[in-house]
């Protein structure tokens, strides 16, 4: 029975250093996301694709709301975006009475790397992809 008290710190440790790890992971996968979105804002500023008041819908998908954002959709549904400072938004918020009459201030999140992975629809698509085809339909959903 000695071995068990060295064995749970072992255990412990190599815990603490796999959370440290995939930590590490993720925020290089941030870093890496976050540099996408800036080469498409630099991009779209310089072919001139015009930004649009962003809109959240609700999550019911009932309610659309006006925000103070402005950017780019990047995505059909109108559910993604990224404002003019280069930050990534998820355009749904809770269904409220507060953001049908003074709007709704969807948080920034960290873009992914791949967009839509883990979805039910099963459909995903690499950041860097979305983006481009963005830029290449032009002003087609701006």
């Amino acid at each position: 029975m000695d071995d068990g008290p060295a064995w749970r710190e072992r255990q412990r440790r190599a815990v603490r250093a796999h959370a440290e790890a995939d930590e590490r992971r993720r925020a290089a996968e941030r870093a890496e996301a976050a540099q996408i979105v800036a080469w498409f804002v630099a991009e779209a500023t310089r072919r001139g694709l015009p930004t649009t008041r962003l809109r959240a819908r609700s999550y019911d998908g009932h309610g659309r709301y006006r925000t103070r954002l402005t950017g780019w959709y990047v995505d059909r549904a109108r559910s993604r975006a990224v404002d003019a400072a280069g930050r990534w938004y998820l355009l749904t918020v809770p269904a409220s009475l507060r953001a049908r009459l003074l709007g709704a201030d969807p948080p920034p999140s960290p873009a992914p790397l791949v967009v839509g992975e883990g979805g039910r629809d099963g459909e995903s698509i690499p950041l860097r992809a979305l983006l481009a085809r963005r830029l290449d339909e032009g002003d087609g959903r701006g």
